[in-house]
């Protein structure tokens, strides 16, 4: 016949219930022991009899676990109450200051100051972080360099893509000057230097067509009339 059911209540009678206390504190230390022997768990319980009486275990140190316990819950509600806020702020506020105060000792020795209380080793390693931030800034440094190199390159093919362009126009341009010279000027002389003949009151003249053709006007020239002679005279006497 199986074991009936305990209702769970408090019990009346001061003897069955300091004897039941007393079984089921044994067995809740027992099942904690085993918990933190076979989970590798860090276990605290703490028990105050009815009378006032402390039982506790602890696998690792009582003060531990609380401490522990407090941390956590302070992380998990940082803001339960005031006073853990304000706590909260001035150990975030203490973390701060030690931060920026190692990043300005760090600052200081990159400089090459108070350098005087490290030491030797503290000095190497100090010296290789020197030398793994000057390897990325001149890494970094090529890298711009070539990338500038890269662009003047492609700006240079641009600019002689250009200049072909414009060289081939202009050849095209100096062609079609030609043959519109060809059919305005007509053909070359056997000096090769292009000519054009013009008749002018029957008279031909051909004028080179490279030079640059002036036109003045001039003031008629005066003719000189010599005195007849004394034979033209005589003769024109005797008729």
């Amino acid at each position: 016949m199986g074991r009936g059911k305990i209702v769970i209540r408090r019990i009346d009678n001061s003897t069955s219930r300091q004897v039941t206390f007393s079984k089921r504190r044994s067995g809740l230390l027992k099942k904690a022991k085993e918990l933190a022997i076979l989970c590798d768990a860090e276990v605290g319980v703490v028990i105050f009899s009815s009378t006032g009486k402390l039982h506790e275990f602890s696998n690792t140190s009582m003060k531990s676990v609380i401490d522990r316990y407090n941390k956590t819950k302070e992380e998990h509600h940082p803001f339960g109450n005031s006073t853990s806020e304000v706590k909260f702020w001035q150990r975030e506020a203490a973390m701060l200051r030690q931060q920026l105060q190692d990043l300005q000792e760090s600052h200081r020795q990159m400089m090459g100051e108070e350098l005087s209380g490290l030491t030797v080793k503290e000095l190497q390693t100090l010296e290789n972080q020197l030398e793994i931030s000057l390897r990325g800034v001149r890494v970094q440094k090529d890298q711009l360099l070539m990338d500038e190199i890269q662009d003047l390159n492609q700006k240079g093919k641009l600019i002689h893509q250009e200049n072909m362009e414009l060289y081939r126009k202009a050849n095209l341009i100096h062609q079609e000057n030609t043959e519109l010279q060809k059919k305005v000027y007509g053909t070359r002389d056997w000096n090769g230097t292009k000519r054009n003949s013009v008749l002018t009151n029957g008279i031909r003249i051909e004028a080179n067509l490279h030079v640059p053709v002036s036109l003045q006007l001039s003031q008629p020239q005066q003719q000189n009339y010599e005195e007849p002679t004394e034979a033209t005279k005589l003769g024109y006497g005797l008729i």
